[in-house]
């Protein structure tokens, strides 16, 4: 595990997020990856069908209102990133990887909103 860029792939899942490239970002993902998402409840996603379905129409919003990279840190493990949409709403993403240099899972949940930005959700 220690020669895959973990930041990279991170980068370029951003680059993918910013761009509304489906197929480059699920093309980051294992075959089995999951996605835990807790912003509007807690949702689970599992392979590559269920990732489309649930970052689809999440692409098409961020490539029109706008997705920042707001941090991005190594942790034990994987890399966390904390990323807005429109400026405002921000994110918290945890990105675990698998040995063949594949992103395996991904949590998202709210992060803390600046509180001169108001609350967006």
């Amino acid at each position: 595990m220690s020669d895959i860029d973990q930041m990279g792939i991170v980068v370029d899942w951003v680059d993918a997020c910013r761009t509304g490239d489906l197929a480059g970002l699920l093309d980051l993902y294992a075959d089995d990856a999951r996605v835990e998402c807790t912003c509007n409840g807690t949702q689970h996603y599992r392979g590559r069908n269920e990732l489309e379905t649930y970052w689809g129409p999440r692409l098409s919003t961020f490539s029109s209102v706008g997705f920042g990279l707001e941090e991005i840190n190594p942790v034990p493990h994987g890399i966390d990133l904390e990323y807005s949409i429109a400026g405002s709403l921000r994110i918290h993403a945890s990105f675990r990887f698998s040995a063949e240099g594949k992103i395996y899972s991904t949590l998202c949940t709210p992060s803390p909103q600046n509180s001169h930005d108001g609350c967006a959700c």
